[in-house]
């Protein structure tokens, strides 16, 4: 009987459920941060239901039925998830899927090289927080932010809080847009970000943090936020909004988040 189990579930079946499983997970976890939870489970119970009355219960009338609507469905899906499946795609392409090998192979040198932001980034988040200078930096990770890059001035300066802070002063014609970070680089300044529409977002927090949500629900970028309102730090990271930071607070957050 054991022999009889162990033939019929084999371990290509145990890898297939753990593909479609992980594979669900990710879809959760995408439709979570991108506000469509709702969509995704309404869905998932369609499928379900369609599943159970036409395959299992050989319900063969209100199965067809809901058989066309899956094949309608499709393409519907394609449409309104367009957004979540171009930043599967552009994860799937990206160098995402080396990084664990990156970590093993990478020397002490290249990770303190990687680390070498952040120091100017609190600093001048620290400054501009006195001062309640409104400012957005976006740091690029593993998915290229190269179409957010042309959306503003080419920079290509070294990294240093002087810099930072006369981009974000009041009277500089960059200051409204974000300022993208690329390989220990500033790559671009006065750039336009996609706007989070996630209803959660406490109606206080203005447009740079709801900037800083989208691009985090897109692409795999850090977001650090200076409220030009109350000087208060925040940042953004998977589409979630950390806010109410120190300056400590925020240089322990960015080098955990760089170590991963």
């Amino acid at each position: 009987m054991g022999s009889s189990l162990f033939t019929l579930f084999s371990i290509k079946d145990l890898i297939d459920i753990l593909l479609v499983a992980t594979l669900l997970f990710y879809l959760y976890r995408t439709m979570k941060s991108s506000g469509s939870l709702d969509i995704f489970i309404g869905v998932l119970a369609f499928v379900v239901a369609w599943a159970v009355m036409y395959k299992l219960m050989d319900m063969r009338l209100i199965g067809t039925i809901m058989d066309k609507f899956i094949d309608i469905g499709l393409f519907i899906l394609v449409i309104l998830f367009q957004d979540e499946i171009k930043r599967f795609l552009t994860e799937l392409g990206s160098r995402r899927g080396l990084k664990f090998f990156e970590k093993i192979f990478r020397s002490k040198t290249e990770v303190d090289d990687e680390k070498r932001w952040i120091m100017p980034v609190v600093h001048a988040c620290m400054n501009m927080s006195k001062t309640k200078t409104g400012a957005l930096i976006v740091i690029e990770r593993a998915i290229p932010l190269t179409d957010y890059e042309r959306t503003g001035d080419m920079i290509k300066a070294d990294i240093n809080s002087r810099l930072i802070e006369n981009i974000f002063f009041k009277n500089s014609p960059l200051h409204d847009g974000a300022l993208i970070i690329a390989g220990n680089k500033i790559m671009s300044a006065g750039c336009i970000l996609p706007v989070s529409h996630d209803t959660n977002i406490p109606r206080y927090l203005g447009l740079r943090h709801r900037s800083a949500q989208g691009i985090t629900e897109v692409t795999d970028a850090i977001a650090v936020i200076v409220s030009e309102e109350s000087g208060g730090i925040s940042y953004a990271y998977k589409g979630a909004l950390h806010t109410r930071l120190s300056t400590t607070d925020l240089e322990n957050a960015l080098s955990a988040l760089v170590a991963k």
